[in-house]
């Protein structure tokens, strides 16, 4: 704790700040990418299956939980916390699954990854956001595995919510999955955008 108090901003606040730099960097990228191509080929946009919009109401509904989880946390509800917790990884997992279904429409819409330009944006694009919510999943699974465990008295709930670094790493997981939310909610309106004004 003492060791904190040195830093104007804690390195894992940097840390997440560069990861979240870099990955909207990437994002930007392609979607400079997908519109010159676009221009160029003059190629009709890709109509975004149904599932891509269901799955953005299932990423604010497990940002809400994560957000209710924090609330928790900081209230020192036990079990708010855990079942918060659980209700977020539980919804990812459903719009890990939901998004599968997602590409399997645009197969069936004859939309296919090696096929036109517009075609493999897309699936490049929603897959590399598909892979950034994979790498979150351990970590929420780790914060619920580690709320079961130390939480079961009295005395190891007091000494979990009071440690400092249990919230700050909370608080780059919100961070993180908040961004992500956000991120999802910019491509769908991206690809909607240029669906519409084609």
């Amino acid at each position: 704790m003492a060791q904190d108090r040195n830093y104007a901003v804690h390195p894992l606040y940097i840390t997440i700040t560069l990861v979240l730099a870099s990955i909207t960097s990437l994002f930007i990228g392609f979607s400079g990418a997908y519109l010159y191509n676009r221009i160029q080929e003059g190629a009709p946009p890709i109509e975004l299956p149904s599932l891509f919009y269901a799955n953005t109401v299932i990423l604010l509904a497990s940002s809400f939980t994560l957000i209710q989880a924090k609330k928790a946390y900081r209230d020192d509800q036990t079990s708010r916390y855990q079942m918060m917790l659980g209700g977020t990884l539980g919804l990812s997992f459903v719009f890990v699954i939901a998004q599968l279904f997602a590409w399997r429409q645009l197969q069936e819409a004859n939309v296919m990854i090696d096929g036109s330009n517009m075609g493999s944006y897309l699936y490049v694009i929603s897959g590399l956001h598909f892979t950034h919510i994979i790498a979150g999943v351990p970590f929420l699974a780790f914060f619920l595995y580690t709320a079961y465990k130390r939480m079961k008295e009295p005395v190891s709930v007091l000494v979990y919510f009071s440690d400092p670094d249990k919230k700050r790493k909370l608080d780059i997981l919100t961070l993180y999955w908040h961004f992500l939310d956000v991120l999802w909610i910019y491509l769908v309106l991206f690809f909607l955008i240029n669906y519409l004004i084609q």
